[in-house]
């Protein structure tokens, strides 16, 4: 890789540098709200910066990525769900080298094969690769500059620091006499300059993430790049075998589901099952229909090829048995989780369990349609419907779902779990003053509500960084509580 750094290119790291500034005021000064969403603006006022001239590729998809991007740092703002807080911190980076990844790919590559993967994989090795050169790129202009200049200078600035001294040391003597104000500012002066580890990691957090920052998008604008890509669909499966596995899997999906019909669908217990085994073991089927759904369904799909006549036909239709199987399953598993929510009411386990079987009856239902139409895209769909699906989970407040079908249960039952509610955060909070308001007799609700506002000064954030809407509102709601 040819190192060739230019003015703009120094203009560029000087930003970058600013923009690990802000990383690591965003991220390291205290826990994560608005601060993600101002980052993801900074940065990438960056990115179209640099990229002001540059041709983008896959602007469709690019612009769906971005939207997503967008729509999850924002959570961070919007709401307060623990689970999504800490896996977003992971998801977005991801889906950021992505993005920028693919916008500034060759037209030619295509993004839904895995080779991709490969691809993004090796433009952050080549961004490695690119600061260690730049590292010795600009040591050697250092050390090829004027030397007798540099000597004479430093010469200079020494020579004046050491007639500066005395002369300090006397004004500051006299200042020092004349104002007590001053005199408490030289005096924090050790404290200020005292070394701290602190600095010294944030120091190199900084480093890091500017480097990260310059390499990766340095190595983006290079798009003239060899690309091998390698033909995985060349691996074919033959088609009786497959057919044999197919159909044994079929029989074995068809008999549980006729000798179990009257048990899946009845919406009672059978012998021996409590609530808790009813529903772990629909969990557990739901985890088969997703390995048989995405691994032998697509396996097949994709690696069965130059089948003709009756051979195909067959093929087809037992993939479409073994799909329908499947939702079959995914329903039994559906129910029984319904019955477990109604018996023990709402989780946010529980209702990102149900919502990811909704998923996959999406996903079940395109993978059928695809077994006949075969110009669709299988992977394309699921990406799409994956970042679709996760997006609109992460927008719709699961925790705020929870709470509202735990309330709307209690005015149908009379029972609730008030712990629960609490355990979920700001929201919970602002759902126990909603229930409060509506059922003041609720036992217990009163005098945790007491509780919370007594030590609500936890709740609102006090730095920028760590701003969040759901949280503000909670305090503000709690300040208005009058018992």
């Amino acid at each position: 890789m040819e190192i060739k750094i230019g003015k703009l290119d120094w203009i560029f790291l000087l930003l970058c540098l600013i923009a690990g500034v802000v990383a690591e005021e965003s991220f390291f000064r205290g826990q994560i709200g608005l601060s993600f969403f101002g980052f993801i603006v900074a940065f990438y006022m960056l990115v179209f910066w640099r990229f002001r001239a540059f041709s983008f590729s896959h602007q469709r998809l690019g612009y769906f990525v971005l939207i997503v991007i967008w729509l999850l740092s924002a959570g961070y703002y919007l709401y307060d769900v623990m689970a999504f807080y800490v896996l977003n911190i992971l998801v977005i980076p991801a889906l950021v080298i992505f993005h920028l990844a693919l916008i500034t790919a060759p037209k030619n590559i295509e993004w839904n094969r895995l080779f991709f993967i490969g691809y993004t994989l090796k433009r952050l090795i080549d961004s490695i690769v690119f600061n260690a050169k730049f590292a010795s790129h600009a040591t050697k202009l250092f050390a090829n500059s004027n030397k007798s200049a540099q000597h004479e200078a430093w010469k200079k600035i020494l020579i004046g620091i050491a007639i500066s001294i005395p002369v300090l040391f006397v004004v500051l003597q006299l200042l020092i006499s004349a104002d007590a104000q001053f005199e408490r500012l030289i005096g924090m002066l050790p404290e200020l300059i005292n070394f701290s580890p602190e600095y010294f990691i944030r120091f190199i957090i900084i480093l890091f993430c500017t480097f990260g920052f310059f390499g990766y998008l340095q190595v983006l604008l290079q798009r003239k790049i060899q690309i091998h890509p390698r033909e995985v669909s060349s691996v074919t499966l033959d088609g009786i075998i497959t057919l044999t596995v197919l159909f044994l899997l079929n029989l074995v999906y068809l008999l549980f589901i006729v000798v179990q019909f009257k048990y899946f669908f009845n919406g009672a217990l059978a012998d021996g099952y409590t609530y808790a085994e009813y529903a772990r073991r629909g969990f557990f089927e739901l985890l088969f229909v997703t390995l048989i759904n995405l691994t032998v369904t697509t396996i097949v799909i994709t690696f069965t090829k130059n089948l003709f006549g009756a051979l195909k036909k067959v093929m087809k239709l037992a993939l479409s048995v073994l799909v329908l199987a499947s939702g079959v399953l995914l329903v039994s598993a559906f129910m029984r989780m319904n019955l477990y929510e109604e018996a023990y009411g709402y989780t946010f386990t529980r209702v990102l369990v149900v919502s990811f079987m909704i998923f996959l009856m999406v996903i079940l239902a395109y993978t059928l349609v695809k077994i006949w139409l075969e110009k669709l895209s299988l992977f394309h769909f699921y990406f799409i419907a994956t970042l679709i699906y996760y997006a609109g989970i992460n927008m719709v407040n699961l925790n705020k779902v929870v709470a509202d079908k735990n309330i709307a249960r209690y005015e149908e039952t009379g029972k609730i779990d008030i712990y629960y509610l609490r355990n979920l955060s700001a929201t919970g909070t602002l759902a126990l003053i909603e229930l409060y308001e509506k059922h003041p007799n609720v036992t217990g609700v009163e005098s945790m509500l007491q509780q919370q506002k007594k030590d609500r000064v936890y709740i609102k954030s006090h730095s920028w960084q760590s701003q969040n809407l759901t949280k503000n509102r909670a305090y503000e709601r709690l300040g208005e509580l009058d018992f």
